[in-house]
């Protein structure tokens, strides 16, 4: 498929961008000189377009499926300043951050946030994509509790959420975190909203 100017291969283990993948990768806050991590990479169509605009990016995926799709992308379309990392959140990264203390400048999660009952669960790799257990939030929760810790001063972080899974929550614990917090896009569906969330670290 051709997203842009991105040539983007996809496997049915990966999940295929789609509006929230595109609300993100079209309104991104990136600058020249960002180190910018994504979290939840998939296909690596976010990570692509930030490394237009970024000398380094990190993207990380804890389906060992698009870690390999991602990588595949990236080599078709030439792009060689994207470090792929595999597992969940920020575990692979921490090492780095202990040994350098190299932090990131801005964050960027297309979130897994739909709430997921026990028999809507898939039994393979997709499954990382959508799963945000019973509250939508079992995956967002962990992420909003460690992310100051992985970004500079004055860094961000834009993550893509539904308003099915609590949007509110997520804006109050970002400010109660010390960041200025907005709502830079959405798009409404017939049965959900869904948000970029833009905080700024003060």
């Amino acid at each position: 498929m051709k997203v842009g100017e991105f040539k983007l291969e996809t496997d049915e283990m990966v999940y295929e961008p789609s509006d929230d993948s595109f609300l993100l990768a079209e309104n991104l806050d990136v600058k020249a000189e960002d180190r910018v991590l994504e979290i939840g990479t998939g296909s690596g169509i976010v990570a692509m377009y930030a490394s237009k605009i970024a000398n380094e990016v990190v993207a990380t995926d804890i389906n060992f499926n698009a870690i390999e799709l991602a990588e595949k992308n990236f080599k078709n379309n030439n792009i060689h300043n994207i470090k792929l990392v595999f597992g969940d959140l920020f575990e692979p990264i921490k090492s780095d951050l202990k040994e350098r203390n190299k932090k990131f400048d801005l964050i960027l999660f297309n979130t897994p946030y739909l709430p997921t009952n026990e028999d809507e669960i898939l039994e393979d790799n997709l499954n990382y994509a959508f799963d945000g257990g019973l509250d939508g939030r079992g995956v967002i929760d962990p992420f909003l509790n460690q992310v100051k810790d992985y970004l500079n001063k004055g860094g961000r972080v834009q993550l893509i959420q539904s308003s099915l899974s609590n949007v509110d929550k997520t804006l109050l614990k970002l400010e109660e975190l010390g960041f200025l917090v907005e709502i830079t896009a959405s798009e409404r569906f017939f049965f959900e909203e869904i948000v970029l969330i833009t905080g700024f670290l003060d």
